[in-house]
């Protein structure tokens, strides 16, 4: 689980009232024919053991074997799933990514900004101190503190991300992962400058934020803080260097070919075809593997773009339309059908 990038843009607030389907044939998928099926199967065989409903699981057993070539791959996808259109296009597309920071075990003069771990007290849905609080000191001196980092501005999108790799003083890398919020509802940063008439909708970005809180110390940290929610971290341990940050089916997610959705609108686990419109149009089957707390409707996705600077210049520009069409067994597929 991850807290979104694009939270800090524009999250659209939805709610999880029944949305409209409508069965669609691959022949209507724009780019269907020329994606890597191979690769979207490998991103699917990540989570797909976690699937346990009955009618995956034979889904899953066939998936194993389905892998031999590009053409097995897209065989496999068109025999065994139908693409269904959840709600209303056009949707909202943004990126995410797993930060690489610079971070030190101990504070110094040069690395003065925390991560924290959970404090042991808090428990799931409370309302604990918010982020001015724990800014300020409130949780200083009780030994949580995971990792010093050098600059606010990533701390802070580090929460937003999720997860991130932080190159230590002493040569170690440690891998950090979600490990729960303070109860407290996000609140989008890039919003809070529209709303102040700083900046227009399309002026807003991961790196324009970064720039005026850069620029503008103080009053950049008290924006950052307007936003009371507050991410804590745990260390994941035996975790590849070429995997991906852990998603919220607890695998590891693959850039390029893994999402975060609304799970009260697309399964976690489920593939979804992903048209993206913009400046780099996508055409590109990804799977369900990830969550978000901005992540709100049945339009709604967030794409993973990989890991470090390159990734997160990718990733912090995204926000475009298209639409996304989820790949369900038959028979389920079926059975979202209105009636008559």
């Amino acid at each position: 689980m991850r807290a979104a990038l694009s939270a800090c843009l524009l999250a659209v607030s939805m709610t999880a009232a029944p949305a409209p389907a409508q069965m669609l044939d691959f022949e209507t998928l724009d780019g269907w024919p020329e994606d890597n099926h191979r690769a979207a199967l490998a991103a699917f065989l990540e989570t797909c053991d976690q699937l346990d409903a009955p009618d995956w699981q034979p889904i899953c057993r066939l998936a194993a074997d389905a892998g031999t070539s590009d053409a097995s791959a897209k065989a496999f996808f068109e025999l065994m799933f139908k693409p269904v259109l959840i709600g209303n296009p056009p949707a909202l597309f943004t990126g995410y990514y797993e930060p690489e920071l610079d971070g030190s075990p101990i504070r110094t003069p040069r690395f003065a900004y925390p991560i924290y771990a959970r404090p042991p007290e808090l428990q799931d849905g409370q309302v604990y101190h918010d982020r001015a609080s724990i800014e300020s000191g409130a949780l200083r001196g009780r030994g949580l503190e995971i990792a010093w980092l050098d600059d606010p501005v990533e701390a802070f999108f580090l929460q937003i991300q999720g997860s991130g790799r932080i190159r230590m003083t002493d040569g170690r890398v440690i891998r950090v992962g979600y490990a729960g919020r303070n109860g407290h509802a996000y609140r989008s940063v890039g919003k809070e400058m529209i709303a102040r008439g700083m900046r227009t909708p399309d002026q807003v970005s991961a790196q324009d934020i970064r720039h005026y809180v850069r620029g503008n110390p103080t009053a950049g940290n008290a924006l950052l803080n307007t936003n009371p929610s507050y991410v804590f971290f745990r260390k994941i341990g035996d975790l590849p260097a070429d995997k991906g940050p852990i998603g919220a089916m607890g695998r590891s997610i693959t850039a390029m070919r893994s999402v975060a959705i609304d799970p009260s609108f697309t399964p976690l686990g489920v593939p979804v075809w992903i048209e993206k419109t913009g400046d780099t149009p996508i055409r590109s089957l990804m799977v369900a593997q990830d969550t978000g707390g901005a992540i709100k409707g049945a339009q709604r996705a967030d794409i993973f773009y990989g890991t470090g600077a390159a990734a997160g210049d990718a990733a912090g520009t995204i926000k475009d339309g298209g639409r996304m069409i989820l790949l369900l067994p038959i028979d389920r597929a079926y059975a979202m059908l209105p009636e008559g």
